[in-house]
């Protein structure tokens, strides 16, 4: 037992470890309470320090008076009252955000300077391969094979406009840059700039007053590019050389993205938005390019009379259209010129714009980013061969790499579509060519034989002069498209085509019909057949996860497959990425289930692909479709990866990134980086420390019977209780949702109510912004208690689940996830929405089933971990709760209240406009504040 003296002496260092934090907070709060008095007057200001009194005296001290006079404060608000009280506490969310942000680098960097390595950072990773006898070459030979690649996506939850991310990213670095200020008076004019940019907030509109397009989610994408990527990744790269000296590192690591080329469910995708992605990609690289060899031209300011150049880089000054006398001694700076006027020329042949400076004319554009990489190694080999190493690592090294990672495309783009448009395509193309007047009547084996035929013939479907449908045509000028940006934008530009709900075969043959159809697939599949596009299934349905192995059994034992694909390669090896959803998985059967299920189609893939390895040489690259929720496949990515099961990862990954988590993760430039890393560290242990074993077999039983239980469970109450639809629709904000201009994707699949079409990213977000998060813990209290049920095996079977949670990281991760996700729930907020359900019996009666079952799951937890309280292993997310929550509150009470008035509105009545604000900015601020959403 722990003696009081200890606790004591625990609590005073966690508060000397925070006192930081706490400062910046209370900065930033004292600051946007001045702002607010000076906007909005005092009695505004008097009224919100009310409202975060009660709330913190309801939340940190359990004043129940507290509370009821919170209830009633609230419940009497103006319109206009509560929209300014919404975005008060709004903001708060996003300026603690902040702070914890600060303070999470703050820490870090405090640890490394004691020398301590932290989990998940590259230093750790190699120190732990070290330890293990891995040697350096052996590493850099597995990062020569690897491939990691986070994509981002855009989805209907992601909240922020760009100009609050700028002047949130301004805020940052003030805060960041005030820790290095000596004088008081730099100080004061520090707290002004922050001052400025909280008023710059407080007088910018939160919400976006038009729907979201997607022209703004690939500019809001890109913004990360500059705040973090683009310099960032190469920060990572050279972290990598240092920890391996004398080894070259290859290009393992690249970033990918779906915006502009997810068409499935948005019809706003189209070819037209494929060219815009792939040019303002091409434009952002372009420019990042040229102001770097701006900047290095100005730092080569190297004298030939003082310091010799070898003859390439003679060649190279001497080809640069340079001719100003002034640097006729300096043939780095000419070079540079005749770097630049090419990049301007590439910048202007694939985008169309203009280069903001010219010292030369722009001519004689890169025919590919290898070129231009070419003539910066002369530039580099010259500077090393002649004394002057010094000047390649600060901008020389980290560009070269950028070129090497991003080239001139800047992230490859996936496409993607639903295997149910590509089958419509195929069949009028079949019926005009009066191939086959019924495609969609034909059994799988006929499908597959006709198809097969059609890969082999040589002619082309479509009949001149012909009328096509708008959807066929459209589907084929993607296709179409994709190959001209492919020879624009060279080979990295495009690589995956992403098949959403595969469910045979035949839904990858139709994919490979149709790039056959416009160029994409060269020759037939008797005859030297070359794809430029992998073809990625993306299973996603509990029915989908179980035929994931045996589907790319029967797709690769067809003849021509394997062999187009080896002909197809574009690295050492034959890749053949196959998507994961967690989504639609999780919705469809509950997290434990989704999770279990992923495990076993993850262990049966791995076995099938061993065989097709030695057959083929074909390599498995997993994609991981998780979301921001535990619900959607979130939680920790290190913990994830190294949770996967044996013979998963070997150095190939690709997991998307979407919604809020972007802008928690990729905001900040250094946290950026240490996310970034923390994908390499755990694709390293994966792949060479294999953390994971073969699960023993009474392991592998036990998750079994579970996942049966929590399926039932799960499935009883959201899919056979009786009203729970309509309880959803009432008690959650799903309605509101579907109207906030957050996303250019319609939430629901069809204009239905039903669950079953509903999209699982509104479909979590809607449970996470009532607090009750339901798709991530919903079923698994119900399945430990069966499980548990007979007494006379209890103690064995309790004991069993106790060495799964401390020997099997598959099963701890997944209750270090659900402990999260319990903690971040507070059914005491849930309930106020219960309110808003109109049959109260109805509403009674399930939110006491969700109770219910939330209890037993947080039993559950404490039976098994042996924590009675949640987060007790991780404190930093205990603290970032302990100090948000109580701002968070009121947000959650405000909601609760707009819904009633908005859902009770007559039409016509002036304050709806105002009402509904109120909701959508409660929205953002509930998502800034949970921080995991999307």
């Amino acid at each position: 037992m722990t003696s009081p003296a200890r606790k004591r002496s625990s609590s005073s260092d966690a508060a000397e470890k925070n006192r930081p934090l706490v400062e910046d907070i209370r900065l930033l709060g004292r600051i946007l309470g001045d702002v607010i008095r000076e906007q909005e007057g005092k009695d505004a200001f008097e009224l919100i320090e009310r409202v975060r009194k009660l709330s913190v005296a309801y939340r940190l001290k359990s004043d129940t008076q507290a509370g009821h006079a919170l209830d009633r404060l609230l419940k009497n608000l103006s319109g206009d009252q509560t929209v300014s009280v919404i975005r008060a506490f709004s903001y708060f969310s996003h300026l603690a955000n902040i702070a914890e942000d600060r303070h999470h680098v703050r820490r870090r960097d405090h640890h490394e300077r004691q020398g301590h390595l932290q989990e998940g950072s590259l230093a750790m990773s190699m120190e732990r391969l070290a330890d293990a006898g891995i040697r350096a070459a052996d590493i850099a030979k597995t990062l020569q094979h690897a491939y990691i690649s986070p994509v981002l996506t855009a989805h209907p939850t992601e909240v922020q406009r760009k100009s609050i991310l700028d002047a949130e990213r301004a805020i940052a670095e003030l805060v960041e840059r005030r820790e290095t200020l000596p004088t008081e008076r730099e100080r004061a004019e520090n707290e002004a700039l922050i001052r400025a940019r909280i008023t710059q907030l407080w007088q910018t509109r939160m919400l976006r007053t038009a729907k979201l397009t997607v022209s703004d989610e690939i500019d809001n994408a890109l913004s990360y590019y500059h705040a973090t990527f683009l310099r960032q990744i190469p920060r990572m790269y050279r972290e990598v050389e240092a920890a391996l000296p004398g080894h070259d590192i290859a290009t393992f690591f690249r970033m990918g993205n779906w915006i502009g080329g997810d068409r499935d469910g948005n019809p706003f995708v189209t070819a037209d938005t494929l060219r815009m992605a792939l040019g303002r990609q091409a434009e952002t690289v372009l420019r990042f390019y040229l102001t770097e060899v701006h900047e290095l031209g100005a730092e080569l300011s190297i004298s030939a009379t003082l310091a010799p150049v070898s003859a390439e880089m003679r060649a190279l000054a001497t080809a640069s259209p340079d001719q100003n006398p002034h640097r006729e001694d300096e043939p780095y700076r000419r070079a540079l010129i005749g770097v630049y006027a090419r990049l301007a020329a590439t910048l202007h042949e694939l985008t169309g714009t203009e280069a903001l400076r010219h010292a030369v004319a722009p001519q004689n554009a890169y025919a590919a980013a290898a070129d231009f990489l070419a003539d910066l190694r002369v530039v580099e080999a010259s500077l090393r061969i002649h004394h002057a190493d010094a000047l390649i690592g600060p901008r020389l090294a980290p560009l070269m790499r950028a070129v090497q990672v991003f080239g001139f495309h800047l992230a490859t783009v996936d496409l993607r579509q639903s295997s149910d448009k590509h089958e419509a395509v195929i069949a009028e193309l079949l019926k005009v060519a009066k191939i086959e007047a019924d495609y969609g009547a034909l059994a799988e084996a006929q499908r597959r034989e006709l198809l097969l035929r059609l890969l082999n013939d040589a002619r082309p479907l479509r009949v001149r002069a012909a009328a096509y449908s708008e959807h066929a045509q459209s589907e084929l000028a993607i296709f179409e498209t994709a190959l001209v940006m492919l020879q624009r934008y060279g080979r990295d530009a495009l690589r995956h085509y992403i098949i959403s709900h595969t469910e045979d075969v035949s839904d990858l043959l139709e994919v490979l019909l149709l790039q056959k159809e416009v160029g994409l697939v060269r020759g037939t599949l008797d005859d030297h057949a070359q794809t430029d596009l992998i073809v990625v299934p993306l299973f996603e349905t509990i029915g989908d996860l179980r035929n994931a192995a045996p589907i790319m059994r029967a797709f690769y034992a067809l003849p021509g497959i394997a062999a187009m694909m080896q002909r197809s390669k574009t690295g050492p090896s034959t890749e053949q990425d196959i998507m994961l959803g967690y989504s639609d998985s999780n919705k469809d059967g509950g997290s434990f289930t989704s999770n279990w299920e992923l495990y076993g189609a993850e262990i049966a893939l791995v076995e099938l692909f061993a065989e097709l390895g030695r057959e083929h040489g074909v390599t498995l690259r997993l994609f991981h479709g998780r979301g921001g929720t535990v619900g959607r496949g979130g939680g920790p990515s290190f913990q994830a990866i190294l949770a996967q099961p044996p013979g998963t990862v070997n150095g190939q990954i690709r997991l998307t990134e979407q919604g809020e988590v972007i802008a928690s993760k990729y905001a900040h430039p250094e946290i950026g980086r240490r996310n970034l890393e923390t994908l390499v560290a755990a694709t390293l242990e994966a792949t060479l420390l294999h953390p994971t074993k073969s699960a023993p077999k009474a392991f592998l039983e036990a998750a079994a019977a579970i996942s049966d239980a929590s399926y039932a469970a799960y499935r009883k109450l959201v899919y056979e209780t009786p009203g729970f639809t309509d309880y959803f629709f009432s008690a959650t904000p799903i309605r509101e949702i579907a109207e906030l201009n957050i996303g250019s994707r319609p939430a629901s699949r069809k204009a239905t109510r039903a669950i079953e079409d509903l999209r699982a990213i509104p479909w979590g977000f809607s449970w996470g912004q009532c607090r009750v998060a339901l798709p991530g813990w919903c079923g698994f209290g119900s399945a430990i208690a069966a499980y548990l049920a007979d007494t006379k095996t209890r103690k064995e079977r309790l004991a069993l689940l106790q060495r799964m949670h401390k020997q099997w990281p598959f099963f701890r991760t997944l209750l270090s996830n659900l402990d999260m996700v319990i903690a971040k729930s507070d059914l005491a907020i849930a309930q106020r929405y219960v309110e808003l359900v109109e049959d109260k019996r109805l509403g009674r009666r399930i939110f006491s089933l969700i109770r219910d079952e939330w209890q037993r799951t947080n039993d559950a937890l404490s039976l098994i971990t042996g924590e009675k309280q949640r987060l007790a292993s991780n404190p930093s997310l205990a603290r970032s709760i302990e100090h948000r929550f109580p701002y968070l509150d009121p947000l959650n009470h405000l909601q609760v209240e707009l819904m009633r008035r908005y859902r009770q509105r007559r039409d016509g009545d002036p304050g709806n406009e105002r009402v509904k604000r109120g909701i959508h900015i409660s929205i953002n601020g509930v998502a800034a504040g949970l921080r995991n959403t999307g």
